[in-house]
């Protein structure tokens, strides 16, 4: 099974790419100090590391004292995130309110009321129009709190138009709220058992998506609410192995970014998340000419500058576009052609091995073991399948029954 390390500072400098280890030694020597020089050099020893030992980091850096190590690995923590935000920032809408915000504060702090309220502007508008509710949340909460400490004469009917604003903003927050824990709760299920098993899955399933469901939803507009809605009947039919809604729900959430490109910038994860749904409709479907439409425009995607240079992203589309892949042999019983992947797919898995989740992990080893039993490999089949039976994990209960029935 995979090894992962669990400290954090080691995860986080290996997911650093070489303009960022750069860029994080040209920060630290801009404000250089003698403890900083020292931590330059713990990042070094981290960085050559394969797994983490920290009695071996120790041992090979003798500056380094074991008391000492708790401190500094803290402070270089904090030094690495703060050059990654210096380079991140234009790529980021959140760090860029972030920064809004702080700036809004300062001039609040220094007695400048009329230009906080118009940097609180500007983060409005750019909040509003990325559809990120809890920010325009955080910025008329701050309106607010100016215009009823301070006199500002900044806009006539200002408290009507705040409080209107507020109400309509925490609505919609708390609308965004109830869909996506009911979203979050349908996936939560999926992932620990799979597949409804049984009649008395598919009503359980069935009951709690009715009674979670708000009211009215049919008539939703904003982007987020609808977001967790498509999620949430995409994740109810798919549980329930009803597969054309879950298609159709799979294509909304997909054409809900089309619509709104600039939002796949925003919601990559997402993004890529619908792609993946909604090859495995078609997949379950056997679509096979919509298949390779879609898997095209996710290679496609796949090679654009939002991937290449976000490692979450980077590490998502990997997953999800080799899954693809293998689904695609499997649709042309192109069994030993399918076996090619599995080389690559092994040296990512070992590179991002860190970032994985099991269940993912899981699944590639389900799908690799069957390329192996259908191109009649059946040893290393049973090796893959292994893997699986011997991971003691309390996940995709229907998978583990799966590879101990292609076991036998």
């Amino acid at each position: 099974m995979p090894n992962r390390s669990t400290d954090a500072l080691f995860q986080l400098i290996k997911s650093l790419e070489k303009s960022e280890k750069r860029n994080f030694k040209l920060y630290v020597n801009r404000h250089s100090s003698g403890e900083d020089l020292k931590i330059v050099q713990l990042f070094d020893a981290l960085d050559k590391m394969d797994d983490y030992d920290e009695a071996l980091l120790l041992q090979k850096n003798k500056s380094i004292r074991k008391q000492q190590l708790s401190n500094m690995k803290a402070h270089l923590y904090r030094q690495i995130l703060g050059s990654l935000r210096l380079i991140k920032q234009e790529e980021n809408v959140d760090i860029q309110l972030h920064e809004q915000m702080d700036h809004a504060r300062i001039l609040y702090n220094k007695g400048l009321y009329l230009q906080s309220l118009k940097v609180l502007d500007r983060m409005k508008e750019l909040a509003r129009n990325h559809h990120q509710l809890t920010y325009l949340q955080q910025v008329l909460f701050f309106e607010k709190k100016i215009e009823t400490l301070h006199i500002t004469r900044s806009m006539q009917d200002r408290a009507d138009r705040l409080s209107a604003q507020s109400i309509e903003v925490n609505n919609r927050i708390t609308l965004v709220t109830q869909l996506s824990n009911l979203s979050l709760q349908l996936y939560s299920w999926y992932i620990k058992n799979g597949m409804a098993r049984n009649e008395k899955d598919v009503q359980a399933i069935h009951d709690y998506f009715n009674t979670n469901l708000p009211a009215g939803t049919q008539e939703l507009k904003g982007f987020y609410e609808r977001l967790y809605l498509y999620q949430s009947y995409c994740w109810y039919n798919f549980i329930r192995q009803d597969f054309l809604p879950y298609y159709r729900y799979t294509s909304r959430w997909v054409e809900l970014f089309e619509k709104s490109p600039f939002m796949i910038e925003v919601e990559t994860a997402h993004y890529i998340k619908g792609m993946h749904n909604l090859l495995s409709a078609h997949f379950d479907l056997q679509n096979y000419k919509k298949f390779n439409e879609v898997l095209q425009r996710f290679e496609d995607f796949s090679h654009t500058p939002i991937v290449e240079h976000n490692h979450n992203n980077k590490i998502q589309t990997f997953v999800y576009l080799h899954i693809s892949k293998i689904n695609k042999h499997f649709m042309e019983g192109t069994f030993s052609e399918g076996i090619k992947l599995v080389p690559y797919i092994e040296e990512k898995l070992e590179e991002y091995r860190i970032y994985l989740d099991r269940h993912r992990v899981l699944v590639f080893y389900y799908k690799i073991a069957s390329l192996y039993f259908g191109s009649g490999d059946y040893e290393t089949a049973v090796d893959y399948l292994n893997k699986i039976i011997n991971w003691k994990v309390d996940l995709r209960t229907d998978l583990q029954c799966y590879a101990r029935l292609l076991h036998l």
